[in-house]
């Protein structure tokens, strides 16, 4: 099984959700420096975001190297509190140890998240869930750094077991090799994957961490959207430019406004005659997949018995010069098709793969008889 789709049945879990209203917007920044910078941020997220719900900012930072900013430690915790309370706000912060997860809730915090960097190890986020075992607290687990999708639904199984039912993924993209436009590459197909396997599941996006600068942001944000995310977790600083961890991602109270203003909210379910025409199209689409899978099986059964012709006159399975002329003439259909150069690579090389498998596994029962006789 890939380690970049794996196969996953609906969780047996429920109560989702956070007992808050979607779009569940989150905002604040990186991590809070002063009291004053908490404050100011709090009062413009106020004053210019009206829709955003959640003040976030990081208490404790996990940095790649020592000396860097790593966070005011506890004593931001008050002004967090303080910064909600004067605004109305809800607020949220990232817990990595069971220390955290008590020093946050004798602060008051409202909902607590699981970083990146804790999320993919196991006995850390164990220990977060025995530090929460009864009580009653939203917790948002962002993805892990790598795209793993296992650790991630493991990361939410461990926090349910500890009686944990007011849940949200957040969805802040993964570290990927080659070149890319975004800090984090979003590999979308992971956060709808688990959506899949978790029927209800809030899932929030993390726009800043994945565009990396204010200039992508709205696509990235809008795309969640689209994709029927609960809302949006965005970084927000009075001063960018002054900030002490990542400023090149946040943006001002007054940018991010302008940005929820400029998007286009979704409905997390079709009305009746939408669900009509939708039901339609989703039927046109269901007949058109049997057709493709009655003619991929087929093709495929074609494909064994040229492997088979290929064995009685020994020749060998791959045939490169062969598969170069199909390829070619996949791509110039599917430009003319409208289809994408990507695309039509991925889904050939699939066909391909599943040929020579069914092509290989029709010469190993061919040898059968003569290895018994």
């Amino acid at each position: 099984m890939s380690r970049l789709t794996p196969e996953l049945d609906p969780l047996p879990l429920d109560q989702w959700g956070l007992g808050l209203e979607r779009p569940l917007h989150i905002a604040g920044p990186c991590s809070a420096e002063s009291e004053e910078q908490v404050m100011a941020v709090a009062a413009g997220i106020r004053r210019h975001a009206p829709g955003v719900r959640v003040l976030r900012a990081g208490v404790w930072k996990p940095r790649t190297r020592p000396g860097a900013f790593e966070g005011a430690g506890e004593p931001a915790l008050r002004w967090l509190r303080s910064a909600a309370d004067a605004t109305g706000l809800l607020v949220a912060t990232e817990v990595a140890t069971p220390h955290h997860v008590e020093a946050a809730l004798k602060a008051g915090i409202d909902l607590l998240w699981v970083g990146a960097r804790t999320t993919p190890n196991p006995f850390s986020v164990q220990a977060i869930a025995d530090a929460l075992a009864g009580v009653d607290v939203p917790v948002l687990v962002k993805n892990p750094i790598n795209p793993d999708l296992p650790l991630w639904v493991g990361a939410l199984e461990r926090l349910h077991r500890a009686g944990i039912r007011r849940m949200a993924a957040v969805h802040r993209g993964f570290s990927w090799s080659g070149h890319t436009p975004f800090r984090n590459t979003p590999m979308w197909e992971f956060p709808i994957r688990l959506m899949a396997a978790c029927p209800g599941l809030p899932m929030v996006c993390d726009p800043s961490h994945i565009a990396g600068h204010p200039d992508r942001l709205a696509d990235v944000a809008q795309q969640a959207l689209d994709l029927n995310f609960s809302g949006l977790m965005v970084e927000a600083h009075p001063d960018p430019e002054h900030a002490l961890s990542d400023g090149d991602q946040q943006v001002t109270p007054e940018a991010l406004g302008a940005l929820l203003a400029g998007l286009a909210h979704r409905e997390a379910a079709p009305g009746p005659r939408l669900r009509d025409l939708l039901d339609e199209l989703r039927d046109q689409i269901d007949q058109l997949d049997a057709d493709i899978a009655q003619k991929l099986a087929e093709r495929l059964d074609i494909a064994e018995r040229i492997g088979l012709y290929k064995k009685e006159h020994n020749v060998a399975i791959l045939q490169p010069e062969r598969w170069e002329r199909i390829m070619a003439a996949q791509h110039d259909l599917g430009r003319r098709s409208g289809l994408s150069a990507a695309f039509i690579e991925a889904f050939m090389n699939a066909v391909h793969q599943e040929s020579i498998r069914r092509q290989t596994e029709a010469w190993e029962r061919a040898l059968e008889p003569a290895a018994g006789s």
